[in-house]
């Protein structure tokens, strides 16, 4: 039997106690489910974009505001 440790309380458990896996009890899935929900927890993400493109934007359109020409 294999023993695992349960992602949100820490307790030690025999895998076959459990039929929440990875998880200890179903209230323990729950609770992980709900940081989920509440963005607790979220995965990495990269953008795309350049920011210094937004400053480059950014400064162009203060120049238009202050009476810059598009040219």
């Amino acid at each position: 039997m294999r023993h695992l440790n349960c992602p949100t309380c820490g307790r030690r458990f025999e895998e076959t106690e459990s039929p929440s896996l990875p998880f200890c009890s179903e209230r323990c899935r729950l609770v992980d489910l709900g940081r989920w929900l509440d963005e607790r927890y979220g995965m990495p993400f990269e953008s795309e974009h350049d920011p210094s493109e937004e400053r480059r934007e950014g400064d162009y359109a203060k120049k238009l505001g202050e009476g810059g020409q598009r040219t």
